[in-house]
């Protein structure tokens, strides 16, 4: 089947401060002519590292590249899977509590099947190639910079040989006060 001709086609990124609207990321996704808006909503989970609690991630990006790198990664969708109508993104930047969406995306498409995986190869790219790192923050106002083990950089996607006593070893932790 040929994609069609659709002029109106839109991507959508947005990085803030503030909190984010699933149904603002959902409507900027919607047209009466797709059947199928696929969304993944990530949120940070309540968690323990090592014996610490979790108490909210700090994000921070390279933004200039960030809107380049996720142009690049909607060009590739649009390549894969070519009827994908809308696509939206919305990340936040600097302090986000347990519970709190950090990132939401969604894509429309005529049929459930493009939107869907499109979404999940948005995700996994997103973590793999796009200039934005999260701090870990625990209760105490301890911290760590947590490695993306999806990213091409990274040395545990380099190494899957890593051991858990080896990456505790590695965690590097400072004071940090909470925002």
């Amino acid at each position: 089947m040929e994609p069609p001709d659709w002029p109106e086609r839109r991507d959508v990124f947005k990085l803030c401060s503030d909190a984010l609207s699933l149904q603002e990321v959902v409507e900027a996704a919607r047209s009466p002519k797709c059947g199928a808006v696929s969304v993944f909503l990530g949120t940070t989970r309540e968690d323990v590292v090592n014996g610490r609690k979790v108490i909210g991630l700090e994000y921070q990006a390279y933004e200039s590249m960030v809107q380049s790198e996720l142009s690049k990664l909607s060009r590739v969708i649009r390549e894969r899977w070519p009827h994908v109508m809308h696509i939206c993104l919305h990340h936040r930047l600097g302090w986000v509590s347990v519970g709190e969406a950090s990132v939401i995306v969604a894509v429309s498409a005529p049929h459930r099947r493009d939107s869907e995986e499109a979404v999940q190869f948005c995700v996994t790219q997103l973590k793999a190639l796009v200039p934005i790192w999260k701090k870990e923050v625990f209760e105490g106002g301890q911290c760590r910079w947590n490695e993306n083990s999806e990213c091409g950089w990274s040395q545990n996607h380099r190494s899957k040989t890593r051991t858990k006593t080896e990456t505790k070893d590695q965690d590097q932790t400072q004071d940090h006060t909470q925002p």
